[in-house]
């Protein structure tokens, strides 16, 4: 395998997350900006399909492996929206204080016990662009939806999201603790040990 993977993404902390993983095996990640690649068309209907898309994608123009994560809230109440639209839960990407302030319009009145839901994390990794067994990794993590915002730490649902068994809201607890339970962080977990089976790294 080449010692350099692709990420799907310019986020930073993402970046950062993947190289502190991967560091210790001598690969190194390299945002698709890079290579001058532009964000693909999520085209797909679940996250798995959105993972490959983009991992796909990065793989054909530049030509080396690449790594893709698509993630989400699933609100049961809601038939599991947000689900792949959370980012663009409200119309426009990435605008967290409207996303969330439909989430919490959408569940208003609903008791505590009908709130459950849960961030999913899918990671696709595929060595070429006509890879036909790409490695994929699933986390997810299990909360409910609070009725205001808590916390000022995380990004995204965080301020919304309760982890029960922390007692607070995902936005009240330090990076260091949710990088440990979180759902990115067992797709992580998943990933590497995925990696380790088909002898990617020893």
């Amino acid at each position: 395998m080449s010692q350099t993977i692709v990420l799907a993404s310019n986020n930073l902390g993402k970046i950062k997350e993947f190289n502190e993983l991967f560091r210790r095996f001598n690969i190194e990640v390299k945002p698709q900006g890079e290579f001058s690649v532009e964000d693909a068309d999520e085209t797909g209907l679940t996250f798995v399909e959105n993972a490959i898309l983009k991992a796909r994608h990065a793989c054909a123009i530049t030509g080396l492996p690449a790594l893709a994560d698509d993630s989400g809230i699933e609100v049961d109440f809601l038939d599991g929206a947000p689900g792949i639209y959370s980012a663009r839960f409200a119309g426009e990407h990435g605008d967290n204080d409207a996303n969330n302030a439909l989430l919490l319009e959408k569940l208003q009145g609903v008791p505590s016990a009908q709130r459950t839901a849960r961030f999913h994390c899918v990671l696709a990794f595929m060595r070429h662009a006509n890879d036909p067994t790409p490695i994929i990794a699933h986390g997810t993590w299990e909360g409910r939806i609070l009725e205001s915002l808590e916390g000022a730490e995380g990004f995204g649902y965080d301020p919304l999201f309760y982890v029960p068994e922390k007692g607070c809201s995902a936005a009240s607890l330090s990076k260091q603790e949710k990088n440990q339970i979180s759902h990115r962080a067992q797709a992580l977990t998943a990933l590497l040990e995925a990696f380790k089976a088909r002898q990617l790294i020893a």
